[in-house]
C-alpha cells in the first residue's frame, strides 16, 4: 500500500476537534454503487478492502483513509454513433437537417439509454491524517483528484479546513540553487531526472531522465535563464521520489534501507501486513516532511 505519488495538504490544530469519531462519521458516507442515471459516485471504504468496517484505521497520530469510487464507462465512440443512428433516421423520416439544438436533445437521450447497461469502473484512493503536525497526504498527483479527496472528507465532517500546502520559499528558486551550487541540504542526494522551464511565457522546457544532474550541461540550461520545476532526490538513502514546484512528490519509493525492516517480519495476515507497511511509510515520511517544512516555510495555518 506504499503511496506513489503525494499531494500535501495543511490543517490547523483547532481541526482536531473534528476529526473524534472520525471511523463513524466516514461510515455515515461510504461507497454505494452508482446508480442507473449517474456517470460517477464517491465515498468511503475500508483501507483493508471488502469485510473489514474499519474506516480510518488509527496508528499512533495517523489516521488512514480510503475514498472508493465507481465511473461509468461511456466511450465517446459508442455515444458518437448512437446519436449519428439517430439523426440519420430523423434527418431520413422529414427530410431536412437536424438542428443544434435538436443534437443536444438526442445527445441527452443517448446517455439516458446507454448509461444504464454501461460498466462501472472501481477506483481506490488513500490518504492519510497526521493529527501530531497537521499534514494531510494524499496518494495522488492530480491536483483533481486530491481536491475531491479533501472534498468527500469535509463532506464526512461537516467541514474541515486543509488546504494546500503553500511554500514561503520559492521552490523553483531553491531547487534551482541547489544545482547551480551543487550543494544540497545534509541528507539529500540528486536522483537522475528533472524538468527546466524558461520562466517567460510559452518558454522552453527541457525534460531529463537518466542524467547526471550535476552535469555542464545541465548548468548551461539554468545558465540560459531556466529554473527547476522538477528535481529527481534521495532523502537519507531510504527514499526516492521527484519533487515538483507545488511540494507534489512524484514516482515516491521507499528504498531497501526503509523496507528491509519490513521484509524480515512474520505477519500472519494480509490486514497485518498492511497495517505494518502503513506505520512504516508514515513513520519515515514524518522526517522527510519535517525538513520540507524548514526548507521551504510551509507554514501549519492557524485558526479555523
Amino acid at each position: 500500500m506504499f503511496f506513489r505519488n503525494i499531494s500535501l495538504f495543511r490543517f490547523p490544530a483547532t481541526a482536531a476537534d473534528r476529526l473524534q469519531e472520525l471511523d463513524s462519521k466516514l461510515g455515515q458516507h461510504l461507497l454505494r454503487p452508482c446508480g442507473p442515471l449517474e456517470l460517477s459516485v464517491r465515498g468511503w471504504v475500508s483501507p483493508f478492502g471488502r469485510g473489514s468496517e474499519v474506516y480510518a484505521h488509527g496508528c499512533g497520530p495517523y489516521r488512514w483513509l480510503t475514498l472508493g469510487g465507481e465511473d461509468k464507462l461511456l466511450p465517446a465512440a459508442v455515444v458518437n454513433q448512437a446519436i449519428a443512428e439517430k439523426v440519420e433516421a430523423l434527418e431520413s423520416a422529414r427530410l431536412r437537417p437536424v438542428s443544434a439544438k435538436e443534437k443536444k436533445k438526442l445527445k441527452d437521450e443517448v446517455l439516458v439509454d446507454l448509461m444504464p447497461r454501461a460498466l462501472a469502473r472501481p477506483s481506490r484512493l488513500s490518504g492519510y491524517l497526521d493529527t501530531d503536525t497537521g499534514w494531510l497526504l494524499v496518494d495522488s498527483a492530480s491536483n483533481k483528484a486530491a481536491e475531491t479527496f479533501v472534498s468527500k472528507l469535509r463532506e464526512a465532517l461537516g467541514s474541515f479546513p486543509a488546504v494546500r500546502a503553500e511554500a514561503e520559499e520559492s521552490p523553483r528558486a531553491v531547487m534551482t540553487e541547489w544545482l547551480i551550487d551543487s550543494t544540497l541540504p545534509t541528507g539529500f542526494a540528486l536522483g537522475d531526472e528533472c524538468e527546466l522551464k524558461d520562466p517567460a511565457d510559452r518558454g522552453a522546457i527541457v525534460r531529463c531522465r537518466r542524467q547526471e544532474l550535476d552535469s555542464d550541461e545541465i548548468r548551461e540550461h539554468l545558465k540560459c535563464g531556466k529554473l527547476v520545476s522538477q528535481l529527481g532526490l534521495n532523502f537519507q538513502e531510504r527514499m526516492q521520489f521527484v519533487l515538483d514546484d507545488t511540494l507534489t512528490m512524484r514516482k515516491f519509493k521507499l528504498l531497501d534501507g526503509a523496507t528491509e525492516v519490513i521484509e524480515k517480519g512474520d505477519r500472519d495476515s494480509v490486514r497485518a501486513e498492511l497495517d505494518a507497511r502503513f506505520a512504516l511509510m508514515s513513520h519515515e515520511l514524518a522526517g522527510l516532511l519535517t525538513v520540507l517544512e524548514k526548507l521551504f516555510g510551509v507554514p501549519r495555518p492557524q485558526g479555523a
